[in-house]
């Protein structure tokens, strides 16, 4: 896929090996569900560690049609040719992303107005909005509410992914937002069957 296809609106998948499950079996259980963007979110393994998962994430995403996304490490979207990359505030700044991966999808976490209006202006393709609820995923985190997610998906030009804190019984709420998704790891993965999970997830999603 390149980066003109259009990301897909809904849940928006990403890998965890908090809850007992491996990188790869997080894609193969949200990938089978149908989630068509998956994002590898890895910060403690060696780098070719991270590469080689990477590599088979990225070949089960091809295999289902689903945007390949990777956290934080640009090294490891270049090395493996990722269809995106996602960075925090405290990452990589998105103008040096661009330079050497301005020809494919770049994500950026915001918090408030001000992030999202700098992210954008400097070529965002998406924005990860949180975390807008308590989350025990990023402990480090706070959360900005629902009124901060409604103004920045107001203003925002480019889509709007939340996360932090997003359970199925938060997904009406949001969608009334008119975001153009929801990104989830705990409420999917750290359930007795993920797959069914994330497939409840996208049915409540697609619910007029």
């Amino acid at each position: 896929m390149s980066k003109k296809s259009e990301l897909p609106s809904g849940v928006y998948g990403i890998t965890s090996r908090d809850f007992g499950i491996s990188h790869e079996q997080s894609a193969v259980y949200l990938l089978k569900a149908g989630i068509k963007i998956i994002q590898y979110r890895e910060k403690n393994l060696s780098t070719r560690m991270m590469y080689h998962e990477a590599i088979r994430i990225k070949q089960l995403c091809r295999q289902y049609g689903a945007l390949f996304i990777v956290n934080d490490r640009l090294d490891i979207a270049l090395g493996v040719d990722a269809d995106g990359v996602h960075v925090g505030q405290d990452d990589m700044p998105i103008e040096i992303v661009k330079k050497f991966f301005g020809h494919k999808i770049i994500g950026v976490s915001v918090s408030n107005e001000d992030e999202l209006i700098i992210a954008q202006n400097n070529g965002a393709d998406y924005v990860g909005a949180g975390a807008v609820y308590p989350t025990s995923t990023k402990q480090d985190s706070t959360f900005m509410g629902l009124d901060t997610l409604s103004k920045i998906a107001k203003i925002s030009r480019v889509p709007v992914y939340a996360i932090g804190g997003i359970t199925i019984d938060r997904l009406a709420e949001l969608k009334n937002l008119h975001i153009h998704g929801v990104a989830v790891i705990s409420a999917i993965l750290n359930t007795p069957d993920p797959e069914h999970t994330a497939r409840q997830f996208i049915n409540i999603w697609n619910q007029n």
